[in-house]
């Protein structure tokens, strides 16, 4: 099984409440998690075994930006040149249609993490909280086929 950090950024809560729901849905099915609310870069790296799988639950903020949590993790992703070809890795990105920067917190770390030559596993969810009163509820969708792409 496999090992998920599942790195959180959040301004009011929303992309918390999921991360803390996925990892519930990834302990049902064996997995270990660890929930990262201040993300560090080096720690993750350094803590980084074969099976793990970096998870980022973020919402947008702003006019685009990163939350606030997540800024010093996305600005090293950013300075520093990794190559990182044996992590695998997934997006879920909340934010709301009615602006243009939709998602675009998730689609940075996405783009960020790719250019690392990361494994993506499966597809970036983005969840449009004008669409889902419960965040989570899009979240369980995502998961049934995706948790099975870890194995």
């Amino acid at each position: 099984m496999a090992h998920i950090d599942l790195i959180i950024g959040s301004t009011l809560g929303a992309a918390e409440y999921v991360a803390e729901h996925l990892a519930e849905q990834l302990q049902t099915h064996q997995h270990t998690t660890t929930l990262h609310y201040q993300p560090d870069l080096v720690q993750l790296l350094a803590s980084k075994g074969p099976d793990t799988v970096w998870l980022v639950v973020t919402s947008t903020h702003g006019a685009g930006q990163v939350p606030d949590n997540l800024h010093a993790f996305t600005q090293d992703l950013v300075q520093k040149p990794l190559q990182l070809a044996d992590l695998r890795y997934a997006v879920v990105a909340l934010g709301d249609s009615n602006y243009d920067t939709f998602c675009a917190a998730g689609r940075l770390l996405d783009q960020l993490l790719e250019q690392t030559n990361a494994q993506k596993i499966g597809e970036r969810l983005e969840i449009d909280v004008t669409q889902h009163e419960i965040p989570e509820d899009a979240a369980d969708l995502w998961f049934t086929t995706w948790h099975l792409l870890l194995n």
